[in-house]
């Protein structure tokens, strides 16, 4: 099976993205508010509050109206956007998002495991709600949750948990087309169809360890992990609710009782747009948008990425960006639980910092965050890795967020994790030695399933 798992692989090709995205598109931008599309009027308010906030108001209007052609989901205002970083302040929202909600609770995530966070583990919580009258409605990944102890899962299942297996590895209980290679890599969660946090953060013990973090076992010593979710609340929260239930239909889930599918009102002012990708169904949404922003970018590109293995397309993009003279800054792992992926993460360096790309790799800790601020207007925080596994074989999820606030937040926090980090230099890294070069060649024939 595995080889059969690498021959498919090898033969699975990464998608051009046609050069005329970068033409100026004749369709408006859509917007969509709590009660719907917004009117011409009202849309064009909230595109010149938005032109307001970015260094070129053209440049930005282009951008958002080529983002719709290739994303093609709306951008929903009215929402309010909250940051968290790692598991320090992405378990306790969780925690409190599933303790507050009263009508249904939606996960899925690629690790899920039996966490805890202040003492109180998630199937305790799981299970009084469960108790007290909330649907739950859980997918979990076959492979990314293989770990998971069954005892975990039948706990909840004996409480009323519905629970689906995504793609299970048991090949007596695929459905239909199967691939070992597809894998559900997203990570959310929706409380009453109002609230939702999405990001790079698993429901996995690994996120306990950080010092002092919620849940976080001081007589263990752990690796610490940084990342980065998003706490939104707000329209857009039912973009979220629909790729859910498209997974729940499409591994033949159960029927589910009635949940929210619709938040109350607007939360906030903050512009989102949730992108989900579906390589099954050739939507490389995420592919196509990241693209798009990093070709029209006219000032910065700043990256953090946990795992660097771009495809031709992305790498070249990068490059020419810097060449036009964008401040292209990536941030990316010194150390991995993937040491393949780290060794063809070095093999590009020489390559972008010829170019003028600025590279730094941060230190004492793995870095997992996925996270991509273009000219301090635009933002993008998500399951996505900057690789090919992403765009051919993971479903993914993301969210884009338009305007100077959560940019500028996001590149705040970049700056930060710089002052965790050094730089790389061109001469000094054109002198490493022969077998690391070696190691980095090896790796990059198997790039497609890092």
């Amino acid at each position: 099976m595995s080889l059969a798992c690498l021959a498919l692989a090898g033969c699975a090709t990464v998608p051009v993205v046609s050069e005329s995205h970068r033409a100026h598109p004749k369709a408006q931008v859509q917007i969509s508010g709590s009660r719907g599309p917004l009117s011409a009027r009202q849309s064009k308010a909230v595109l010149s509050r938005l032109a307001a906030q970015a260094p070129n108001a053209g440049a930005l209007e282009r951008h958002l109206a080529i983002e719709q052609a290739v994303a093609e989901s709306p951008l929903f205002t009215g929402n309010r956007v909250t940051i968290l970083r790692d598991g320090t302040e992405t378990f306790p929202a969780m925690f409190a998002a599933i303790q507050g909600a009263q009508r249904s609770i939606e996960l899925e995530y690629y690790i899920f495991e039996d966490v805890s966070c202040n003492g109180q583990s998630l199937s305790d919580l799981l299970v009084a709600k469960r108790k007290a009258g909330v649907a739950i409605n859980v997918i979990y990944d076959g492979i990314g949750s293989v770990s998971t102890p069954a005892e975990f899962f039948t706990r909840l299942k004996d409480a009323g948990v519905q629970l689906v297996q995504f793609n299970p590895p048991n090949p007596l209980k695929w459905r239909g087309h199967f691939s070992l290679n597809d894998r559900d890599h997203r990570k959310m969660l929706i409380a009453d169809g109002t609230l939702a946090i999405v990001g790079g953060v698993n429901l996995s013990s690994t996120y306990q360890s950080a010092p002092g973090s919620a849940g976080s076992d001081e007589t263990t010593p752990h690796e610490f992990w940084r990342d980065t979710d998003l706490q939104i609340a707000g329209p857009v929260v039912s973009e979220l609710h629909k790729l859910f239930l498209q997974h729940w239909r499409q591994q033949t889930g159960p029927p589910l009782g009635t949940v929210a599918t619709a938040p109350p009102g607007p939360q906030g002012d903050e512009v989102v747009r949730i992108i989900g990708s579906a390589p099954s169904k050739l939507n490389a949404r995420y592919y196509a948008t990241v693209l798009s922003a990093i070709q029209n970018a006219e000032s910065a590109v700043w990256m953090t990425a946990g795992y660097f293995v771009p495809t031709h397309q992305e790498k070249e993009d990068l490059i020419r960006a810097a060449r036009r003279g964008v401040d292209v800054q990536l941030l990316l792992p010194s150390h991995s639980d993937s040491s393949p992926a780290l060794a063809v993460q070095r093999s590009h360096y020489s390559d972008l910092l010829e170019a003028g790309v600025k590279v730094y790799e941060r230190d004492a800790s793995i870095l997992h965050s996925k996270t991509l601020t273009v000219d301090g207007a635009w933002s993008v925080v998500g399951s996505s890795n900057f690789d090919a596994r992403s765009v051919l074989f993971n479903d993914e999820v993301d969210a884009v967020v338009v305007g100077r606030e959560t940019a500028a937040q996001l590149q705040r926090i970049f700056q930060e994790d710089l002052e965790h980090a050094h730089p790389i230099d061109l001469a000094r890294w054109k002198r490493r030695p022969v077998a690391a070069k070696l190691r980095e060649h090896f790796w990059r024939v198997w790039e497609k399933l890092l």
